[in-house]
C-alpha cells in the first residue's frame, strides 16, 4: 500500500499530501481480556502477553491489532559508573554502539561441503544478563574491557505511565483486540475466541483467558431485544384489531406488515452498505412503535371504507351517495310553503 500510495503521489497536484490512515477506529475495542495466571509475576505475564498471545490473536480475519496492557516490559537495564568509564578512557557512545551492535542476528555466507550448501548465521539476541555483562565494549592496555568492567546489568521493568486492576482483586496483564473498519463485530469476535481456545493449548500450566469486556453480548442482548419487541408488538397489534373489527383478516394483514416492514428496512442498509449498530437498530426497535400505529390507522379506515361500500350496495344505493350518508345525522329541516 505504501509503494502504490508513493506512485499516486506523483500523480497528484502539489499540494496534495495522501497519507495512509489507521485500518481500525476508537469503537473498534470489541473485547477485553486478562490473563489468569496466579503465581506467575507480571513481568512473565507480560512477556508472555507480548511474544506468544498477542502475535497469535493478531492473525484473526478482521482484527486489526491487538494492544497489551498491564505488567511490566521486561528490559536489561545498564547502569554505567562514569568513574570506571573515564579510568578505562571509554566514552559513552562506544558503550552505546557496543551494546546495540552485539545484540543481532546477521548473516553469514552460503558454502558447499560434499554437494550440500550451509548458511552461516550468526545468532546474536540476547538471552541473559551473563550475554549482556561479556560484551566488549574496548581495550585498555590490550586488554578487553566488558560491561560489568564499567557498569552493572539487571533485569527490570520499563517506566510504567499506568496500571491494570481486575475488580480491586490486583494488577492483571492483558490485551485490548481492535476491529478492522466496516467488519462485522460478532462474527470477528467469534473466530477471536476461537483462536483463543487454540492458543490456550500452548500457554504454561495454569495459565487461562478471562474476558473482561465482550461486544458480542451487547449485540445478541440488541438483537433479542429487537425480536421480542416485534413479537409483543404484533400481539398486542392483533388482539386489539380482533376486539374492535372483529375481523381475522385485518390482524392477518398487520401481522404481514410488520416483519416485512422490518425486513426491507434491512435490505436497503444491505444495499446501500450501511452496517447495522447500536444506533440502527435501536432506531428500527423505535420505529415498531410508527409501524404500529400506521397499520391500526390503515386498516380500520379501509375496513370502515370497505364496510360503507357493502351497505350501499346492499341498500341498492350508489357508493358516492351511502359515502356521504350519515345514519345518525340528524333530519334536515322542512320549509314551509307560503
Amino acid at each position: 500500500m505504501l509503494e502504490r500510495l508513493n506512485y499516486a503521489q506523483r500523480l497528484l497536484p502539489p499540494q496534495v499530501t495522501p497519507t495512509l490512515g489507521p485500518d481500525g477506529t476508537g469503537v473498534g475495542h470489541v473485547l477485553w481480556y486478562t490473563l489468569d495466571a496466579k503465581g506467575m509475576d507480571l513481568g512473565e505475564q507480560r512477556a508472555l502477553q507480548d511474544w506468544y498471545v498477542k502475535f497469535a490473536l493478531q492473525t484473526v480475519p478482521g482484527v486489526s491489532e491487538v494492544a497489551s496492557f498491564g505488567g511490566f516490559e521486561k528490559q536489561y537495564q545498564i547502569n554505567l559508573d562514569p568513574t570506571k568509564l573515564n579510568y578505562y578512557r571509554i566514552p559513552l557512545g562506544e558503550v552505546l554502539r557496543a551494546v546495540k551492535a552485539n545484540n543481532n542476528d546477521v548473516g553469514g555466507r552460503k558454502f558447499e561441503l560434499s554437494d550440500m550448501g550451509y548458511i552461516v548465521r550468526g545468532l546474536g539476541y540476547i538471552k541473559s544478563i551473563a550475554d549482556v555483562e561479556n560484551m566488549p565494549v574496548g581495550t585498555y592496555q590490550s586488554v578487553p574491557v566488558r560491561v560489568k568492567d564499567v557498569a552493572t546489568v539487571q533485569m527490570g521493568g520499563d517506566i510504567r505511565l499506568g496500571i491494570f486492576d481486575v475488580n480491586g482483586e490486583g494488577e492483571a496483564v492483558g490485551g485490548i483486540v481492535v476491529m478492522r473498519y466496516g467488519e462485522n463485530a460478532d462474527l470477528v469476535i467469534k473466530a477471536v475466541k476461537a483462536k483463543m481456545a487454540e492458543v490456550q493449548k500452548g500457554l504454561p500450566p495454569g495459565v487461562s483467558f478471562s474476558i473482561a469486556y465482550d461486544r458480542s453480548t451487547l449485540i445478541e442482548k440488541a438483537v433479542a431485544s429487537i425480536q421480542g419487541t416485534l413479537l409483543e408488538e404484533m400481539l398486542v397489534v392483533s388482539v386489539i384489531v380482533l376486539i374492535f373489527l372483529f375481523h381475522w383478516r385485518s390482524a392477518l394483514i398487520i401481522l404481514i406488515q410488520m416483519p416485512l416492514s422490518i425486513v426491507i428496512a434491512f435490505i436497503l442498509l444491505e444495499a446501500f452498505h450501511v452496517t447495522s449498530n447500536i444506533m440502527s437498530l435501536t432506531g428500527i426497535a423505535l420505529a415498531i412503535g410508527v409501524i404500529v400505529d400506521d397499520g391500526i390507522v390503515v386498516v380500520e379506515n379501509v375496513y370502515r371504507h370497505l364496510a360503507d361500500a357493502q351497505a350501499a350496495e346492499q341498500a341498492g344505493l350508489p357508493p358516492a351517495t351511502a359515502a356521504t350518508t350519515d345514519a345518525n345525522a340528524a333530519p334536515a329541516p322542512k320549509t314551509a310553503a307560503v
